[in-house]
């Protein structure tokens, strides 16, 4: 294994930790699980996985949740005076969150078959 491969599997794992772990607590976590889907977003495309478009699209989605919803908590976060369409932005934060694992799991499921060729 050379030094870039090793690089990109230390980045896939530190990833995956990070958006298992930021899922303790939703809402300080969320920075760790968008740092993380970057992560894994970052990993698969160097790697050219086959899920990395997956990833990808999942990344922006968090990304584009978790601005919302720190968005939203700076403004003093859910009151029943404010308009409630707002929270409508926060949705793709968890829906992203669901599709990265949901493809993680496939993945770890359906692993790549490698062939080994035998040199005599």
């Amino acid at each position: 294994m050379d030094q870039k491969t090793k690089y990109i599997r230390i980045l896939f794992i530190v990833g995956v930790c990070a958006l298992i772990l930021g899922a303790i607590d939703p809402m300080e976590g969320s920075l760790a699980i968008a740092a993380g889907s970057i992560m894994i977003a970052s990993a698969t495309v160097l790697w050219r996985d086959s899920y990395r478009s997956a990833f990808v699209v999942s990344a922006i989605m968090i990304l584009i949740g978790v601005f919302s919803l720190w968005f939203i908590s700076s403004l003093g976060g859910f009151d029943p005076k404010r308009e409630w369409w707002w929270t409508v932005f926060i949705i793709p934060y968890p829906i992203g969150w669901l599709i990265s694992i949901v493809t993680l799991i496939i993945r770890l499921i359906k692993k790549p078959k490698h062939t080994i060729t035998v040199k005599i």
